[in-house]
């Protein structure tokens, strides 16, 4: 019985969601994060659960509320996200309303409208790509704030932020699309 529930706990760990890089900058005002996760997921379900804004919310508890929108008068798809979140004692509530373009199964990019968010830019993006039995996928995110991040420390405490805080988040994305057919 132990040996059957260590080989479980093995073969489990073998198979979860890896960070290989996380990357944040900042250069006049525009702030940059990227990172690097393969998923032990197909290509074609991962895409699926991150071009879901529906299932956003149930990744990781800073996105409290995210939605697809109707399709905009360019009958391109919208989304809504409201994350909330504390770096030391500041913490803040924003939101993103903006338009997904997309490339079937390969990119996902995302770009608010600076009208209905609570950023002057913010541009996110997707690239996945199939490696060996799973998925690389590439992100990036370029956005400058309409709030105020601290301006020498924050793009530090928001790269630890997510170094430490993503796990749990991967692992749930991967869950969800192992889940997909």
């Amino acid at each position: 019985m132990r040996v059957g529930l260590a080989l479980l706990l093995l073969c489990g760990a073998a198979h979860a969601a890896e960070l290989r890089n996380v990357e944040m900058d900042k250069e006049d005002g525009v702030f940059m994060l990227r990172s690097v996760v393969w998923f032990d997921a197909g290509q074609v379900p991962l895409y699926a659960v991150f071009l879901n804004y529906d299932l956003t919310h149930q990744f990781t508890r800073y996105v409290v509320e995210s939605r697809n929108l109707s399709p905009g008068n360019d009958g391109r798809r919208r989304f809504y996200i409201r994350n909330e979140g504390c770096v030391w004692f500041y913490c803040k509530s924003f939101e993103r309303t903006g338009s997904v373009d997309h490339e079937p199964h390969t990119f996902i990019q995302s770009t608010a409208d600076a009208a209905m968010s609570d950023f002057e830019s913010s541009v996110e993006s997707w690239t996945f790509t199939t490696e060996g039995t799973g998925t690389l996928v590439e992100y990036t995110w370029a956005f400058r704030p309409k709030f105020w991040i601290p301006p020498l420390i924050g793009p530090y405490i928001l790269k630890r932020k997510l170094e430490r805080d993503s796990s749990h988040a991967l692992d749930r994305i991967e869950a969800i699309a192992r889940g997909q057919k």
